[in-house]
């Protein structure tokens, strides 16, 4: 009996101190970026950052919600027939399941795509994109990943307890027809669509920043905030790749089975794969932590010095002064006499 405790109580705290990360991680990306929104408001950046508050908010809500649940059910060694009798609390695991995984793939495919936008057609962003329409676009992606997580409860098909007994999702084994097959592929293809969404302008966004770096030195200090931004958004898309793709692509093969082939898809690896899934909440916020415009023109500098380089061969938006730096960040989408007649940015000579 004590060691039964023993590991009961080894169940529960690891959930808690996952929790606990999620929590802190996700809270200081909020102070981060809040305070960066406050700085560029009305300025092309703004549209961005709200999308990323959004994002690592989500996280946030989520960690709360889908981490209370998970310590409940271990500090009950999973006895769901004396917790959830009616299936209430599973219905709800299962929904905050689909919802807290949908949202961050969407956002991330949309900031992408915003990115890309901003790059390639920066005059249709800076009169389009305003902050009413990035609001809109964030209620609507809530609001899709709200009505597909509610349609097994509306098709009266409740969410299921995964063999693993610590997570509820949709049915994965004795699936009866085609409808529940439907879920399963419709989450796993939404999932994969929004990642392929988020290579493919990414993708873009950097061949277009190469060939503008090639042809024109005239509006680099413009494009610093550019290469910030591109540099968070590889980073949420391989972290996104790393920790979805297994998950999306084993919920796509039972969808497409009928079953889960136990011979090649254990309980622990099912297991698993949820986990490296919720990893994503953990990671992303540390992208915005660690990512940013100081960190990584001291990183560029560190790394300058290891390789033997001058410090003056560096690329001027590394040279320039934040102060500078970020008033530069509409020059991209206004005249370039405007801008430098309101911002008096001083020029960096040539050595």
């Amino acid at each position: 009996n004590g060691t039964c405790c023993t590991e009961q109580w080894i169940s529960v705290i690891f959930p808690i101190i996952f929790m606990t990360i999620g929590i802190l991680s996700n809270s200081l990306a909020v102070a981060i970026l809040m305070k960066a929104y406050k700085r560029f408001k009305m300025k092309s950046k703004a549209s961005f950052l709200f999308f990323a508050t959004g994002l690592v908010s989500t996280d946030l809500f989520g960690h709360i919600i889908n981490g209370t649940i998970a310590v409940f059910v271990y500090a009950v060694n999973k006895d769901w027939t004396w917790i959830d009798k009616n299936n209430i609390l599973c219905s709800i695991f299962g929904i905050c399941m689909i919802f807290f995984g949908l949202c961050p793939l969407f956002l991330g495919s949309v900031m992408a795509v915003e990115r890309c936008i901003g790059v390639c057609r920066p005059i249709f962003h800076y009169q389009k994109m305003t902050l009413r329409h990035v609001k809109v676009i964030l209620i609507i992606l809530w609001l899709s990943a709200i009505v597909i997580a509610l349609l097994p409860i509306l098709s009266f098909r409740p969410y299921e307890i995964q063999a693993s007994k610590t997570w509820c999702f949709f049915r994965t084994k004795n699936i009866k027809d085609w409808v529940d097959r439907l879920f399963l592929l419709l989450f796993s293809c939404l999932g994969l669509t929004a990642l392929c969404i988020s290579l493919i302008c990414n993708v873009i966004t950097g061949i277009m920043l190469i060939q503008s770096k090639r042809k024109s030195q005239r509006h680099r200090q413009g494009r610093s905030h550019h290469y910030e931004m591109i540099i968070q958004l590889v980073a949420i898309m391989c972290v996104s790749w790393i920790c979805w793709t297994p998950f999306l692509i084993t919920m796509a093969r039972v969808g497409l089975n009928g079953y889960i082939p136990q011979d090649k898809i254990p309980h622990d690896v099912q297991l698993l794969v949820v986990r490296m899934a919720t990893w994503n909440q953990i990671l992303d916020p540390w992208v915005y932590i660690l990512l940013r415009k100081a960190i990584l023109k001291k990183l560029f500098q560190i790394t300058g010095c290891c390789c033997g380089m001058q410090v003056n061969n560096l690329h001027p938006w590394e040279l320039i002064s934040i102060k500078y730096s970020l008033k530069a960040a509409t020059i991209a989408e206004t005249p370039v006499s405007v801008v430098e007649k309101k911002l008096n940015v001083p020029t960096i000579p040539n050595k």
